[in-house]
């Protein structure tokens, strides 16, 4: 019913910038937080930023001040600016979407598939 699907990933150097974005579709109602995760080889997956629907914003101490989570709600696109990457910024990135669906008064939380992201030293 709710996809989302990530885009933007890539390779780029230590110092850097990237721009992920999110992009859901389907039987959307509405949307209400909205959050990037990451996950690097061998660890456990780590919340980066959190968007609610009003645009308040939360982020993981190792990114405040490097990234800025943003949304478009007219587009239901997400966003992750990061600048200043680091090599341990590496992982799969991943966002998810608290979506309240036409067909339902429920709200339903909904995973992207990932994007790479590989910073190099």
């Amino acid at each position: 019913q709710v996809q989302l699907v990530e885009s933007g990933g890539g390779l780029v150097q230590a110092g850097g910038s990237l721009r992920v974005s999110c992009a859901a579709s389907g039987s959307i109602f509405s949307i209400n937080a909205m959050r990037w995760y990451r996950q690097a080889p061998g660890k456990q997956r780590e919340l980066v930023a959190t968007i609610a629907s009003d645009g308040s914003t939360n982020y993981a101490d190792s990114v405040k001040g490097r990234f800025t989570i943003s949304r478009d709600n007219a587009k239901n696109t997400l966003y992750l600016q990061m600048n200043s990457l680091k090599p341990e910024d590496t992982a799969v990135y991943y966002c998810n979407a608290d979506v309240r669906t036409t067909t339902s008064n429920y709200v339903f939380r909904y995973w992207g598939q990932g994007t790479q992201v590989t910073v190099s030293s």
